[in-house]
């Protein structure tokens, strides 16, 4: 006689959804997560509706990025009171930054994860929603998890976000476009006086040129065309690693990957680009000539109390080291007006500057105080409403000087990536335009698909938009 049993029923998996905030590497750093989730049980799905989970992946850059933040947090813990949700769980920056503080102050978070938690990701995230209390981290200054000395570094065992070697089972895409950000280190040395990042970030750490191209082959395996390569400061790629020039000899490789038809590199500090690397960016075939250059300011004064370096001069004569090689290569910046004694007089410099840069985009940022920052401890500050008003004026500029640029690209020929195609819109980026931020491409009249690399010519402009028809 025999006796049948019915199989135990196959254990529903736990859904998460992971919401991204912030910058191009925190995107890298929730496709890791992402990655290790899937790998440790969890079913990744696309809608916070439809999650068990809710994983926010934070900023803490500035004030409006860390408001955006706990907005999202505060929107998310609302599910749980309408849909199927569990938990939502703050990670990220913001999460990093202030641990416990941050905990006591949101208890709609169901727990605050620390870099030091994304290995465990999975076995935390399960624990969680089993109803198991997390104590948050107390912050602390990352610098001091790593040596003082550069080439130290790849000893520690710290946990570093977003530098797992072996991407196919550490990294999972989130987003299906032709164009994937590419992390090449984490963590700053500079000591900007405005900046807080190096403090939650860490101390400079470039991940390995082997690593680096792993994941290269592994992103264009998954339908990227693109690689957009992210770090706090790529001008420092490899001097931790022995060779400050590595990034040089890194690009031809990753351009050559089978797939990638465009390389683009991200964060640039001016004090620190070198001939040799204008040179690679400018002339290396498959190396978009785009150069993200973190100008902040031109006043050499405030620059000094940046605790950066440079002025008109310096920075004119490395744009124009940068057209000589490649006329028609995209600029973009960022500046911050405001800064604690910035003076009429400095004012205009950085606007005469602007002018005769002839940059493509500029990013305007008005000074708030950061915690834990020199400058929070400055005096000569400004108030609220001149901060504003100097905003304003600079914004208006820009506008103006990004109008005339485009106008000047009318009858170029560029190269236009295509991302999106609707019905009656196809809409791309030019080697001259980074993801998001610079504006785009539109087609005309143009049968391309998503991710095509066409040839056109720029025959009309709005904004830093261009619109192109192929060629």
């Amino acid at each position: 006689m025999t006796t049948e049993t019915t199989p135990a029923p196959a254990r529903e998996l736990l859904s998460v959804a992971m919401v991204t905030l912030g910058c191009a590497r925190n995107e890298v750093d929730s496709e890791e997560l992402a990655g290790r989730l899937e790998a440790g049980g969890f079913l990744l799905v696309d809608d916070p509706e439809d999650a068990d989970t809710v994983v926010v992946n934070t900023c803490g850059f500035v004030e409006s990025a860390k408001k955006d933040s706990v907005d999202t947090l505060l929107e998310a813990a609302e599910l749980k009171e309408t849909g199927r949700t569990q938990a939502v769980v703050a990670v990220g920056c913001l999460a990093e930054r202030y641990g416990k503080d941050l905990a006591e102050s949101l208890p709609e978070a169901d727990a605050v994860l620390g870099f030091d938690d994304y290995p465990d990701i999975a076995e935390r995230l399960r624990s969680i929603v089993a109803g198991e209390v997390h104590h948050a981290h107390t912050p602390q200054d990352r610098r001091r998890l790593l040596p003082i000395s550069p080439v130290e570094r790849t000893l520690s065992t710290t946990p570093v976000p977003g530098h797992a070697s072996g991407p196919a089972s550490v990294r999972r895409r989130l987003d299906s476009g032709p164009t994937a950000s590419l992390k090449l280190a984490s963590g700053c040395d500079r000591r900007c006086s405005f900046c807080a990042i190096p403090a939650f970030r860490g101390s400079f750490v470039s991940r390995r040129p082997s690593d680096v191209l792993q994941e290269a082959r592994w992103l264009a395996e998954q339908g990227a065309h693109e690689l957009f390569l992210v770090s706090e400061n790529s001008t420092s790629y490899g001097k931790d690693l022995g060779d400050l020039r590595l990034l040089e000899t890194l690009l031809p490789e990753l351009a050559a990957v089978d797939g990638v038809e465009r390389v683009r590199v991200s964060y640039l500090q001016p004090a620190e680009t070198r001939p040799g690397l204008i040179q690679a960016i400018a002339s290396t075939p498959g190396v978009a000539p785009y150069f993200d250059l973190s100008f902040q300011h031109a006043s050499a004064d405030v620059l000094r109390r940046m605790r950066r370096f440079g002025d008109p001069e310096s920075f004119l004569g490395l744009l124009e080291q940068v057209r000589a090689l490649a006329p028609t290569a995209g600029v973009r910046s960022n500046v911050i007006v405001g800064f604690p004694g910035e003076t009429e007089a400095d004012l205009e410099t950085l606007c005469d500057f602007l002018v005769a840069a002839r940059l493509d985009v500029t990013g305007v940022f008005g000074y708030s105080d950061e915690d834990g920052t020199e400058a929070a401890s400055y005096d000569a500050k400004l108030d609220d409403d001149e901060i504003l008003a100097r905003v304003e004026h600079v914004s208006t500029l820009v506008e103006e000087l990004t109008s005339q640029r485009a106008i000047e690209r009318i009858g170029e020929t560029v190269d236009v990536l295509v991302e999106r195609v609707d019905d009656d819109e196809t809409e791309g980026r030019a080697a001259h335009q980074g993801p998001e931020v610079d504006g785009a491409t539109y087609l005309v009249d143009s049968e391309a698909r998503v991710g095509d690399l066409v040839r056109a010519v720029v025959v009309e402009s709005d904004g830093a938009d261009l619109y192109a028809r192929a060629l």
